[in-house]
């Protein structure tokens, strides 16, 4: 799939120049461009002339161009590759550490998510997944794998285990997050233990999730309990690095 065609960067940089001002040139640019990005005037995907026509057309000095998109590569919002030039980077999801859905971040930040319901299956719990679960070995459990989207880009793999008597339809779970599914059939989650972690994309992985073989993912595992203590529901998770991570705030005791 080709990249959008940019709009003229060259004339939307020139309006915002102002060569008497004290701020530098190169962050005036910076602070242009990433407006730019930011009100959707430069999409995703969006290829920049190179440096040396941008400097050229604006009468500024090549280092003085460079600096400014350096700021923004820096800070996440472009990226450089050999052979293809300066493109504007897809957004990136900040998920902060909390007890909520991803379903429900997303909707939350202005994003549309979308989800696949790739398997649902229904079965007795072998050992392992029944003591996970606090259950009895043998009792029914819903096991689903969806791939989840953010304005129709993949960003997930998620792997739930639900004992079958608290457990969403397979409809529900194709328009509402899992936790909001749950919520509605009288769960309450309380406090959750997750382990987050990564590792590298398989073949099949890199396929579903639209990246190159191997890429890198961000891991999440995570065991849900509600008020009484009892296990809601276990999920493994992952993530597409390029565009996800989670946030933490670290509090000096």
């Amino acid at each position: 799939m080709s990249s959008p065609a940019a709009p003229d960067v060259a004339a939307l940089l020139a309006r915002g120049i102002d060569r008497s001002s004290p701020v530098p040139l190169y962050h005036q640019l910076a602070e242009r461009l990433r407006a730019a990005i930011a009100d959707g005037t430069l999409p995703p995907g969006s290829r920049l002339e190179n440096e040396v026509a941008l400097a050229g057309k604006l009468g500024l000095s090549r280092p003085t161009m460079r600096q400014a998109l350096q700021e923004l590569v820096d800070k996440g919002l472009l990226v450089r590759r050999r052979g293809v030039g300066t493109q504007v980077v897809h957004p990136h999801v900040n998920r902060s550490m909390a007890l909520t859905s991803l379903h429900d971040d997303l909707a939350r930040s202005g994003r549309v998510p979308t989800t696949e319901v790739l398997d649902y299956a229904l079965a007795p719990a072998p050992r392992e997944l029944a003591e996970a679960l606090a259950i009895a070995a043998g009792v029914e459990v819903v096991t689903v794998r969806r791939l989840r989207s953010a304005d129709g880009e993949p960003l997930a793999l998620m792997i739930n285990h639900i004992p079958a008597s608290t457990a969403p339809t397979r409809e529900q779970l194709e328009t509402e997050g899992l936790y909001e599914a749950m919520r509605a059939r009288g769960m309450q989650f309380r406090v959750a233990r997750q382990t987050v972690g990564a590792r590298l994309a398989t073949a099949a992985e890199a396929r579903l999730l639209h990246e190159r073989p191997r890429a890198a993912l961000v891991t999440m595992h995570r065991t849900a309990y509600d008020d009484a203590g009892s296990v809601i529901e276990v999920g493994d998770h992952i993530y597409r690095a390029s565009r996800y991570a989670f946030e933490t705030t670290l509090v000096d005791r």
